[in-house]
């Protein structure tokens, strides 16, 4: 691959990764839409199947179809299945029953933060004094939103403060860090449309399965266009479209350089709830928004 070449590639793989995050940013007004309707684990499993479906014909028309797994690939891929689409949506559509789409769209911000520490500690790569400084900040702008700025009577009485949407929330982030990292050992020897399609076939049948407990909650009175369209929006932009672009861009620049540009997604999430849901904005999540990525910005800089 030449200079020229390799520029482009990277130009595009770039382009891809800003469309990502708007995508993301927009799955949590298309979330928060659907699960305010439906119960949250039959609206991840209608997202995925969405999204599987997207998968097997994009495989097919491009790469000819699935590659054969070896033994190790099968557990590698059903484990992103696992983190990235049956434990990251449980969490994910749970946090979002139960707060409002921007202010989740924030908490986002602090999957690069996580994603450096786990690299760090997995890949023995030391952390220098601005990157420490810079997870110092993502915490204390997390904990700015989370409070709405009052931050020391929060210290005091850290239980009533969390609410379970915002633990359900941690636990997404998690999930979405392990996904990561994860995804840099599945992309070895696998294209990122093979490997992302496995991982949702196998998490698709997970919350399938999962998604039988909420039969009973289950009416006519759901199937509305509004709640299709959130859910084939989920489905295919959201999740077929997105993910394989995150994983072009895992195996093309790395995971903790890819993740970075997850930064943009609590950005368009709170644009997007405000002038579509009509969320109010806090003045505390503007600012603590502001930190967490002044954070992450500085722990993503080269090392020093």
């Amino acid at each position: 691959m030449g200079p020229q070449t390799h520029s482009q590639s990277l130009r595009s793989a770039y382009i891809k990764l800003v469309l990502c995050a708007f995508f993301w940013g927009a799955t949590f007004i298309a979330g928060r839409i659907a699960v305010q309707a439906m119960p949250p684990l039959t609206v991840a499993t209608g997202r995925f199947v969405i999204a599987s479906v997207l998968l097997l014909l994009i495989a097919y028309r491009v790469e000819g179809g699935l590659p054969k797994l070896s033994h190790k690939q099968l557990w590698v891929t059903l484990l992103l299945g696992l983190t990235g689409i049956s434990i990251y949506n449980f969490f994910l559509f749970g946090a979002l029953e139960r707060m409002p789409a921007g202010k989740t769209a924030l908490l986002v911000a602090l999957s690069p933060i996580m994603t450096a520490v786990t690299v760090a500690l997995i890949l023995k790569e030391k952390l220098g004094f601005y990157r420490w400084g810079g997870i110092a900040l993502a915490l204390i702008g997390t904990l700015t939103i989370v409070t709405q700025g009052d931050i020391l009577n929060a210290t005091q009485s850290l239980i009533q403060t969390f609410s379970w949407g915002e633990l359900l929330m941690f636990g997404a982030i998690v999930s979405w860090v392990s996904y990561t990292v994860i995804s840099r050992f599945a992309l070895r020897g696998l294209s990122p449309i093979a490997a992302t399609t496995y991982a949702t076939l196998w998490g698709t049948l997970v919350l399938g399965l999962a998604a039988l407990t909420e039969l009973d909650r289950l009416s006519a009175e759901m199937l509305t266009w509004n709640n299709f369209f959130a859910i084939f929006y989920l489905g295919a932009f959201g999740s077929a479209i997105a993910f394989i672009w995150y994983n072009e861009g895992v195996k093309m620049i790395g995971p903790a350089r890819t993740v970075v540009f997850t930064n943009l997604v609590p950005v368009f999430g709170l644009l997007l709830s405000y002038l579509i849901l009509d969320e109010p904005v806090y003045i505390s999540m503007v600012i603590g928004g502001a930190i967490v990525i002044a954070g992450v910005t500085l722990t993503n800089q080269a090392n020093k």
